[in-house]
């Protein structure tokens, strides 16, 4: 029986995935945070990681990188609500065999981890073609030196704070606190070297990210 690891923050959404993959998969074990994830993930050394993009304390592909560097016979499968192109590609950079969105069916996604499971690799259809473009060379590696150095979850922030969203909104579509949006915000501005949301709204509108 194929064993997979899920690293995913959201309790309520884990326990789902842990339920409807429980009768055809070994659960070998769960992690919510990327600091729990690579030495739960080298202990359960399990086939394949169901990976959350998005984590508290970092993104899902600095988990890959880790373990792939120790484990390189693991297969990741990338389980995220985003569909944006940057995270699809920065994931699979990392390493990720496979990228699905949440809204993915319980039959769809037994099936996409059996297939990485194998070797393939597998996306979500609108998926395959940042990936295709990106390996191609139409889509650069990020040269910006300030973006680059945020996180991924950052940088989602950032774009909601730019549209104009305030912080209970940006935690209602992201799934996380409002103080966590503001712990967010701080760490940009401190990277950024910026003061105020008006000026995080410029910055980003300067570098088209709205």
């Amino acid at each position: 029986m194929i064993r997979v690891f899920l690293v995913e923050d959201h309790t309520l959404f884990a326990s789902g995935v842990r339920s409807e993959l429980g009768g055809s998969f070994e659960v070998a074990g769960r992690a919510s945070t990327a600091a729990e994830a690579v030495p739960a993930i080298l202990e359960a050394d399990p086939d394949v990681v169901l990976l959350d993009v998005h984590l508290p304390d970092g993104s899902g592909a600095r988990v890959a990188e880790r373990v792939l560097a120790e484990r390189p016979r693991i297969r990741f499968l990338a389980l995220s609500v985003s569909d944006a192109a940057e995270d699809v590609i920065e994931t699979i950079r990392a390493g990720a065999r496979g990228y699905v969105t949440k809204s993915i069916s319980p039959g769809e996604l037994a099936d996409a981890i059996r297939r990485v499971h194998e070797g393939d690799a597998v996306f979500s259809p609108r998926l395959a073609g940042f990936v295709l473009d990106a390996f191609a060379g139409r889509v650069p590696p990020p040269i910006d030196p300030e973006l680059d150095q945020l996180t991924a979850r950052e940088r989602e922030v950032l774009r909601h704070i730019a549209r104009g969203y305030m912080y209970k909104e940006i935690a209602r579509a992201l799934h996380i606190s409002a103080k966590t949006v503001e712990t967010h915000v701080s760490a940009v501005l401190r990277k950024l070297q910026l003061t105020n949301r008006h000026q995080l709204s410029r910055w980003a509108s300067d570098r088209r990210l709205v």
